[in-house]
């Protein structure tokens, strides 16, 4: 665990910091995934969208896959992951095709597929645009009775998404069997949700993730990590249930267990929260988000009345920031007038930041 570059490498260690891939000692969010699937397999489905919002670092690429993962497994379904840099209806209509090429039973090869608007093997050159390429493929899958799945990781509000999003509204009025599960920072969805060319992905459920169990984490190091139950809740509450916490801290430990103390594995779980995550979500924080981060403590809850005697806040000021806070993943609420930090040793590393 020498290699702090952008790629580490373990041999055999069953934990990792690679985003979106899925570790080998992974908590299954059971509750989550069972909700999703749900919605879109119930007949008639409740919902053709589900939106996963979060902090950096919660778990949402993983929860995305892992459902796309089992959803995909049912011969009724075609699932399509579109990547949020590129155009999204371009994208969708080549890895549409692709998708349906690499299935059996989809594409009737007898048939004259230059209908479709691709030409020979719908390869060739056309003049069709890819919404048009699309609606071949989807009525395609109609006739086959076939359901699409498209997963888009890390959505923006751009005029790509918006075009998508228009698209796709259309589609459902055609009854077409599509599908669109999304992640996003909390500040990303809020803004697709609430654009006035979006409206029906404001009525789309959405799922929050939040901490996952100490007593889950614990357990899972107790096993992978061959560590007493003491140990292991130990190590657990220093992740305070935070995803991204909970693979770091696994694989210092899983490689340094002999050669270095606990607090020297906090220490290097600080660098990678440092520069993995938390560098990123403090630039999102505004200014006087930063003040009321400022005021928390990484240990315990703290009173709301005293942070706006310290801020200068009256208390519908502060409590503006304090949802913002809430919704952004960053702190909880869980008594009354008081808040707490969500993610480990954030005060703490943020601390530097301030300077």
């Amino acid at each position: 665990m020498k290699n702090y570059g952008e790629e580490i490498v373990h041999m055999g260690n069953p934990f990792t910091l690679t985003f979106g891939k899925k570790p080998s000692e992974y908590i299954i969010r059971r509750v989550d995934i069972e909700e999703i699937e749900k919605t879109f397999l119930e007949d008639p489905a409740r919902s053709q969208s589900y939106l996963i919002r979060g902090v950096r670092g919660s778990g949402k690429t993983v929860l995305m896959t892992a459902i796309a993962k089992e959803i995909s497994e049912n011969p009724d379904w075609i699932c399509v992951d579109l990547n949020s840099s590129q155009n999204l209806i371009d994208d969708l209509s080549y890895r549409l095709l692709d998708a349906c090429e690499r299935t059996t039973g989809i594409i009737d090869r007898g048939m004259d597929i230059s209908v479709a608007g691709f030409g020979i093997g719908f390869g060739s050159k056309s003049d069709r645009d890819s919404v048009s390429r699309c609606e071949e493929i989807l009525n395609m899958l109609k006739k086959k009775k076939k359901k699409l799945l498209v997963t888009i990781d890390e959505v923006c509000n751009d005029q790509s998404m918006k075009q998508l999003a228009s698209q796709f509204q259309i589609w459902i009025r055609k009854d077409y069997q599509i599908f669109l599960l999304m992640t996003g920072l909390y500040e990303n969805i809020y803004a697709i949700q609430n654009d006035p060319q979006l409206t029906f992905l404001l009525r789309s459920p959405k799922i929050t993730l939040g901490p996952l169990g100490l007593s889950q984490i614990a357990r899972q190091y107790e096993r992978a990590l061959n560590v007493s139950g003491d140990i292991a809740m130990q190590l657990a509450k220093e992740t305070k249930g935070y995803a991204f916490a909970f693979q770091a801290l696994g694989m210092i430990y899983y490689d340094n267990e002999k050669s270095l103390s606990i607090e020297k594995q906090l220490d290097i779980m600080d660098e990678y929260l440092d520069e993995y995550v938390y560098q990123k979500i403090w630039s999102g924080l505004s200014e006087q988000d930063r003040n009321v981060v400022m005021q928390l403590s990484d240990s315990k809850a703290v009173k709301v009345k005293d942070i706006c005697e310290v801020t200068g806040m009256t208390s519908a000021t502060f409590s503006k920031y304090r949802e913002r806070l809430l919704n952004k993943g960053i702190i909880t609420a869980s008594q009354h007038g008081y808040i707490e930090l969500v993610l480990p040793r954030f005060r703490k590393i943020c601390e530097y930041y301030n300077m």
